[in-house]
């Protein structure tokens, strides 16, 4: 049997490109679609009511805009995902796209610190 705890480890520290080819990956050899569990997930806290939203643990941090200074948000975006120069760049420009998704909340913050510091508008969800 695989070493499970070894292959956790490799999951988690894939870049959001390498990711997304893993996806790929999954969808056209083998079948495996995510998008149904995806959307369980989504809808869970949605059927809790006010009470979860007081007990929310996991935080997605969304970069609203770059700001004046998108060449420092670019940097900072890279250093916090592991992305490369192009994807960064695709991401910052973009707007209203999460940089780091499923973070607890001091991770959350000190990566939303980071991002207002080189004049991005973040936000928390």
């Amino acid at each position: 049997m695989a070493d499970l705890k070894k292959l956790a480890e490799e999951i988690v520290a894939l870049t959001l490109l390498e990711a997304q080819e893993l996806k790929t990956i999954l969808k056209d050899e083998y079948g495996i679609e995510p998008a149904a569990g995806g959307a369980v997930m989504m809808a869970g806290p949605a059927d809790a009511g006010g009470a979860a939203a007081e007990e929310q643990t996991e935080f997605n941090v969304i970069l609203i805009s770059a700001g004046a200074s998108k060449i420092n948000v670019i940097k900072e975006v890279r250093g916090i995902t592991g992305l490369g120069l192009k994807e960064a760049k695709d991401l910052v420009e973009a707007g209203g796209k999460a940089v780091k998704e499923g973070v607890d909340k001091a991770e959350a913050e000190d990566i939303k610190a980071k991002l207002e510091a080189a004049g991005a508008e973040v936000e928390l969800k």
